[in-house]
């Protein structure tokens, strides 16, 4: 010990006798002859600060010798000087000031590449807005030095480089800018980011000249980010949204607020952008809570919770932040274990350990743990004069192990390591236009097993499942490898006039594949369940169930290794499910990705779920349940209620003459339907009635005919036996079971664009096309025929029907007749013109008028049909920005949905609601219907989804409709018309409507009402308690 105290304190005579070049050549020997002369380095700091220029200057010049001939040993003691070092260079006289830029330089670039985070922070001290202009000039230079030198290292510490020398780039000083201009495009050349890489001259602009800020979001806003966002990126993205998010300019906060959105989607390391956060989420937050626009508001929304999702994630997974003090802890004691390791435990190395612990330190928070690296760049080098190389080895050992130890998270993520055939190992990406699907997704697929593909609408499984048909996957094996099968259940109408032999046997894909007979098609199709009857039958005749079948029969021809089956169980009844259930289930060398709705189905079939995850495939082991299990959150696959999303559905409104619940609003009675130049009935004496309260579930197995008889109810098609009634101001909003062929017309218009077209001539015009409208030439010849009329005049021909008025329970219609003036019309009863055989020009005009009074209050407007579209869950992004082409299938269903009860209609008819709607939707269209006014009849095989909503149900089957139930809550249950709230007019104001206020009735006014209804009994008029028309 007596030893060590005479080599520090000669270290400081000779410290403190610097002044001249002799003395600089003793301390540098002196140094030369171990660490523990280091002991009185604080004394070099003193001659750096002392007021004598001689011993300054021989101090400063003293140090990149000191560098030079000492090396290594010398850097924990001297990168603690860069500070006081960078002071010197603002001095007066330009000797010290030229020796403190030569000394710094000379620290900073012999420093160790691990030691790059504490180098820095010494170069941020001499970048603070306090000190010499000339000291924040060298500083920031010095840090453009460092991130040359020790590139790999410096992209792990861009975070907090980018804000500091951002700083320095608004100096008003010219070399100082221009020095962390140059320092700025050297650090952003490390981002990685193709995406980025393109704007950086951008960014950079906008830091130098503030006013930039607006275009530079602008062009911003334009650009397609697709490759995977990190830290590096995000350190220089994140000073140029904050300026967007607090400029004063709606348009530019919105834009910030969708590139921060877009971008950390793209974020794939939650833990990366927890650093951020801090900074981002408190601007998002205030703008949701301050911005005056409403869809700012709810673009900032949707960021802030992008940016919590991504916030709860990394906190899930991210590891605890080492710090110096512990690495320090954690060397002390293991060193203190052993008699050789206790000699690094001295005064002399108590600087060095500080700065060994440093380096471990950041090593540990990169998640680098290579011992040789550990013990040959940061032990070595610095402990070897205190212990031996055995004991820096288990040093090294045993603080890696440590280190790693405190850090790592607990991975719960299920890993394939079981034993199958592999088919597929790929890594890519998937995007649709400008919209990124699936961002370096991994996907890995094993033979004989049914993955479930889950995720909500519009997250790319359809297309997914396309892409691999079509071969655009990177690295999934091409189809002479692997032959991969999509499923096609939509027959192409060009040949739907053949037979299931012939539809199958001239398939070009099956016989590109292989040379396939009709005797292998005849077998193929008879395990399936196709007897010799069903085989000759047209294609375009089988129900959704037998079309399935087909497809199947004419995939497995092909012998394929996988089968992509998108929403197979749409239009299947239960008994088809089962059977297609145990088909695949027996498949056991092929394997399948299903996409489906069907729990249930997902239940039985699948051993393994593909989760789409923040534009990932997360695979996880086991049926729907144990996906279930493992992800709470997805418990709506299993419970409609669970379902976050909320839908509504538009008010009915006033029915006239309606005034309880339980009135008949529609009615068929003793109907008979069979198909053209067929002699089978489909159902025969169907008799029912609908109500504003009914909730009807139509219930059948494929090909009974529900679709149809729906479609006779609703006026879509004559039965060729029986009436069908409807009240003449009745709305009703039909989705058929083939949902997309109300779209096919109009793939290129956005949904708003498409709804804009189809109503508006003031009317509906897909009704138009309804069987029921259209007259057939015997029914144009009997209108041609001259009427007599009751006033006299001769006989006329009716040319039109020009309006209607009440008359007392139905309505009369004015007449205009051929070859007479508008002023020579004549009113006549509705009875007495569908007798004369006039009832589809009677219709017409109720239609126009019932299609009036639904539009009454609803103005064609984009922000209108906007409103509308976000009730029934479509967001603006693609109700007012995408074609239908690129909407997904469940995304399709709700334009259909939307445009159908555009009119406010009394009564809803749902043909199959349930395909393609994510569980999600289905739970808030659920509760929708049970909140709606009006009526309700849903076609569907979902028992979950009809068990919840209807207590009636029509079991069609076998030539016959058998009802079942009833609604009885609702008997005499009064009809409460609800007001809008709001409205918007043609020009997108939203006005606040006022209900009217209920006036009760004085004596003399009910005196007068009993006498009027008195004086209608006399005259033989039917009048009721509610006085109904």
């Amino acid at each position: 010990m007596a030893s060590e105290t005479v080599e520090a304190k000669k270290t400081v005579e000779l410290a403190e006798a610097l002044g001249s070049a002799d003395s600089i050549d003793n301390l540098v020997a002196h140094l030369k002859t171990g660490a523990k002369a280091f002991g009185g380095i604080a004394a070099l700091k003193a001659a750096l600060e002392s007021k004598a220029i001689p011993t300054r200057t021989a101090a400063l010049e003293s140090i990149p010798k000191i560098v030079e001939e000492v090396g290594v040993a010398a850097e924990p003691f001297l990168v603690p000087l860069i500070p006081t070092i960078l002071e010197q260079t603002g001095d007066k006289q330009s000797a010290i000031k030229n020796a403190a830029e030569a000394a710094a330089r000379a620290i900073v670039d012999a420093s160790n590449a691990n030691a790059v985070v504490t180098v820095l922070g010494n170069l941020y001290e001499g970048m603070d807005t306090k000190k010499h202009p000339t000291s924040k000039e060298i500083a920031v230079s010095l840090v453009g030095n460092l991130v040359l030198r020790h590139p790999v290292q410096i992209t792990k510490a861009l975070p907090d480089l980018v804000p500091a020398v951002s700083a320095v780039m608004n100096e008003s000083k010219a070399s100082i800018k221009k020095a962390a201009n140059e320092t700025m495009v050297k650090a952003c050349a490390l981002v990685g980011n193709r995406d980025i890489e393109k704007v950086v001259p951008l960014i950079l602009n906008s830091i130098l000249n503030p006013s930039e800020v607006q275009d530079t979001v602008h062009k911003l806003a334009s650009t397609t980010f697709v490759q995977s966002v990190e830290a590096p990126a995000l350190s220089i993205m994140v000073p140029l949204l904050l300026r967007g998010l607090r400029e004063r300019v709606t348009a530019i906060k919105r834009k910030a607020t969708l590139i921060c959105d877009n971008m950390a989607k793209l974020v794939e390391q939650p833990t990366e952008a927890m650093v951020f956060l801090p900074r981002l989420m408190p601007e998002v937050e205030k703008v949701t809570q301050e911005a005056a626009d409403p869809e700012l508001r709810k673009v900032a929304n949707s960021c802030l919770q992008t940016l919590k999702r991504i916030e709860q994630e990394g906190l899930e997974k991210m590891s605890k932040k080492m710090e110096k003090e512990n690495c320090l802890i954690f060397i002390r004691d293991i060193l203190a274990k052993t008699a050789d390791g206790k000699n690094a435990l001295v005064d002399e190395a108590v600087v060095i350990l500080d700065y060994v612990a440093g380096m471990c330190a950041a090593l540990t928070n990169n998640k680098v743990f290579d011992n040789e690296l550990w013990n040959s760049k940061v032990f070595t080098p610095y402990l070897s004069v205190f212990v031996s190389a055995a004991s820096i080895e288990t040093l090294t050992k045993a603080i890696v192990t440590r280190c790693e130890a405190e850090v790592a998270v607990k991975n719960t993520e299920y890993f394939d390591d079981e034993e199958g055939d592999e088919l597929c190992n790929c890594d890519f990406s998937l995007a649709y236009g400008a919209k990124i699907l699936l961002n370096n997704a991994a996907l890995r697929l094993k033979r004989g097993r049914r993955y479930g593909l889950c995720g909500p609408n519009g997250v790319g499984k359809s297309t997914l499942m396309r892409a691999i048909a079509n071969g655009q996957v990177d690295g999934f094996p091409p189809k002479d490898v692997l032959r991969t099968i999509y499923v096609e259940h939509d027959i192409d109408g060009s040949k739907s006039d053949l037979s299931g032999i012939e539809f199958i046997h001239t398939d070009e894909d099956v016989q590109a594949v292989m040379t396939v007979n009709k005797e292998q098609v005849i077998e193929m199709l008879s395990s399936v369940g196709f007897d010799l009857a069903m085989q000759e039958k047209p294609v375009s005749s089988l129900s959704g169930g037998w079309k399935m079948k087909l497809a199947l029969a004419r995939c497995m021809l092909m012998k394929p290794d996988i089968l992509l089956l998108d929403e197979p169980t749409n239009h299947l009844d239960v008994k088809n499910v089962a059977w297609l259930e145990n088909y695949l289930t027996s498949l056991s060398h092929v394997s399948a990705i299903l996409v489906s709705h069907d729990s249930g189905f997902l239940d039985h079939v699948c051993t393994h779920i593909i989760d789409y995850n923040n534009r990932k495939l997360k695979v996880y082991k086991g049926n729907l349940s144990e996906f279930v299990k493992a992800k709470p959150e997805a418990k709506a696959y299993y419970e409609l209620e669970a379902s976050t999303l909320t839908f509504k559905l538009p008010e009915p409104g006033y029915l006239e003459g309606v005034k309880t619940k339980d009135k008949a609003i529609l009615k068929m009675d003793k109907v008979s339907y069979k198909y053209p130049n067929t002699d089978r009935m489909i159902f025969e004496n169907a008799t029912a009635y609908c109500t504003l309260s009914t909730r009807v579930a139509c219930l059948g197995p494929n090909g009974a005919g529900k679709s149809t008889l729906i479609k006779v109810l609703t006026g879509e098609t004559e039965p060729t036996v029986g009436t069908v009634w409807k009240h003449p101001n009745l709305r009703i909003a039909y989705v058929a079971q083939h949902a997309f062929h109300h779209l096919e017309k109009h793939l290129d218009k956005t949904p708003n664009e498409y709804i804009q077209w189809r109503f508006a001539p003031g009317e509906d015009r897909e009704a138009q096309e309804k069987e029921t409208r259209q007259v057939s030439e015997e029914e144009a010849e009997k209108m041609r025929a001259k009427i007599q009329l009751e006033t006299g005049g001769g006989k006329l021909v009716v040319e039109k029907l020009l309006a209607r008025r009440k008359l007392k329970k139905s309505y009369e219609y004015e007449v205009q007749w051929v070859g007479k003036t508008s002023d020579q019309s004549t009113w006549m009863a509705r009875d007495q013109l569908v007798e004369l055989g006039f009832e589809k020009m009677v219709n017409e005009i109720d239609l126009k008028e019932a299609a009036a009074m639904g539009l009454f209050s609803r103005p064609l407007t984009t922000a209108s049909i906007q409103k509308h579209l976000e009730d029934l869950g479509l967001e603006s992004e693609f109700a007012l920005h995408s074609h239908v082409r690129g909407l997904s299938g469940g995304q399709k269903v709700k334009v259909v949905l939307a445009a159908a009860t555009w009119q406010n209609p009394h009564l809803i008819v749902l043909d199959e609601p349930t395909n393609y709607l994510d569980r999600d939707s289905l739970g808030a269209l659920a509760s929708a219907i049970k909140e709606f006014g009006g009526g309700i009849v849903i076609i569907s095989h979902h028992n979950e989804f009809v068990s919840a909503l209807c207590k009636e149900r029509w079991i069609v089957g076998d030539g016959k409709m058998v009802r079942e139930g009833d609604n009885l809550p609702a008997v005499r249950e009064k009809v409460e018309i609800k007001q809008q709230d709001e409205v918007i007019d043609a020009f997108g104001n939203t006005i606040k409507v006022k209900a009217p206020k209920k006036e009760k009735m004085s004596n003399k006014e009910k005196k007068a009402l009993e006498k009027l209804r008195k004086a209608r009994k006399e005259r033989g008029e039917q009048v009721t308690e509610e006085d109904e028309w």
